[in-house]
């Protein structure tokens, strides 16, 4: 990771207040060792020595329960220390550029976690405690992956579009492939910041260098990821699991392609820097489809300079309420609706998964037929939808486009989820102190 260092003058305001403080302290306390200590700054926030602890605890615990072998714990807790800074920065941006968490979000998805553990919630904090965490250190987790979730669908998600050319090409290069593989791999990445000097990449192809050689002498491969990797999923050994050819970066399909289950690919370069990957298995994919079609219709209200997003907000919860009261959505759809599909009642007709942004489609997927959801927002604006029906239908004419239209969305989606990461990090102020 690049580290951007500056001037003493340019520190935060606090950092120096503390700096100051501390040289004033009487010589007699010099001695004393603190209790715990910052071991991170980034930007205007730190990271402490006992949250990286509390941190490591966690992680052990998961590596153990996965059966995988613990790197060093130095070695992890520099790794863990790395993926903490780049959270908070991540944090810290969606903070910044607006995005708020509903804390009846939180209060739902800890009632989900209980809930498919068979507990309430008071036997979910006393499993908790078994392991060292507590129900509020999970909910500041849970809040926190919400606030950097909204943040990468506003950011990343809803700005991934897929032409008509891009499906006709990838179509066109599935018919010369014949039938589409599906590869079941692991994946190891040492990143490459933005703008790296010559000496910066050499040291990181010396870095992933060293991981492919520890693996050819018989090094565990999750193990490595839990201590070198850059990617999201390196806590997770690397693994990928099963990804069709068509989701997965050009460069991962040339490189899987040739492998034998159990091999270990030469080293990858690419703009986000250099990967390892391990094929576990591969496997074709069935050529039939049967998806889950919504026939579903909305009531949009454009924001604007005019409409704030919180008069788009209010108008659509005063005509939720008028739904509720027995009013027809079509004929509300009609009146009020920004929308092109206002002439048809703001009917969509039937949807497949894929065609709408993805905002739209979580909170549709989510309602019954017959239910009506809240405002829901989107790059269009705020709606209100309306679900009619479902049904289970054979797509085999419309499979071809459908399929490459996801898997183009997702491959895109991931391309520029780790750009958005890294240019975050890179840009962030940190400076990482002395674990010991």
């Amino acid at each position: 990771m690049k580290f951007f260092k500056r001037p003493e003058w340019r520190r935060p305001h606090w950092v120096l207040a503390l700096l100051l403080a501390a040289s004033l302290l009487p010589q007699a306390h010099a001695a004393v060792k603190p209790l715990d200590h910052i071991v991170a700054v980034v930007n205007d926030e730190v990271i402490t020595r006992q949250e990286l602890n509390k941190r490591l605890q966690e992680v052990t615990l998961n590596l153990s329960k996965q059966n995988t072998p613990l790197p060093p714990r130095d070695v992890l807790g520099k790794q863990l220390l790395e993926r903490m800074v780049t959270e908070l920065a991540l944090q810290q941006h969606a903070r910044s550029t607006g995005v708020r968490v509903d804390p009846t979000q939180v209060e739902r998805a800890l009632q989900r976690i209980a809930a498919q553990n068979n507990l309430d919630m008071a036997g979910l904090a006393a499993a908790l405690e078994k392991d060292g965490q507590t129900l509020e250190s999970l909910r500041a987790t849970i809040r926190n992956e919400i606030l950097i979730t909204r943040a990468r669908e506003r950011d990343v998600d809803n700005r991934v579009s897929v032409s008509d050319a891009e499906i006709e090409g990838y179509l066109q290069t599935q018919a010369q492939q014949g039938i589409e593989t599906e590869y079941n791999f692991a994946h190891i990445l040492v990143s490459v910041p933005e703008n790296a000097s010559p000496e910066q990449i050499q040291a990181r192809r010396a870095r992933a260098e060293d991981v492919l050689a520890q693996l050819a002498a018989g090094a565990d491969f999750a193990q490595l990821s839990a201590s070198y990797s850059d990617a999201s999923n390196a806590l997770q050994g690397g693994a990928f699991g099963w990804r069709a050819s068509g989701k997965m970066p050009a460069l991962f399909v040339e490189t899987l392609k040739p492998l034998r289950p159990g091999q270990i690919a030469p080293l990858q370069k690419s703009s986000n820097g250099f990967h390892i990957l391990k094929l576990n298995d591969k496997r074709g994919l069935d050529a039939t489809l049967s998806v889950t079609q919504t026939h579903a219709r909305h009531i949009l209200i454009k924001t604007n300079e005019i409409t704030s997003e919180a008069d788009a907000r209010n108008r659509l919860l005063q005509l939720k309420e008028r739904v509720d009261n027995g009013v027809k959505f079509d004929e509300l759809a009609r009146l009020h609706s920004d929308d092109a599909s206002a002439s048809k009642g703001g009917d969509l007709g039937w949807i497949n998964p894929g065609d709408t942004v993805p905002d739209f489609e979580k909170a549709m997927d989510a309602l019954q037929p017959g239910e009506v959801s809240a405002p829901i927002q989107s790059p269009f604006g705020l709606h209100l939808i309306q679900v009619l029906e479902r049904r289970d239908q054979d797509v085999t004419q419309e499979r071809q486009k459908l399929m490459a239209r996801k898997a183009i969305r997702e491959r895109k989606a991931e391309e520029a989820f780790q750009d958005w990461v890294r240019q975050i990090r890179d840009s962030a102020y940190v400076e990482l102190r002395p674990l010991d």
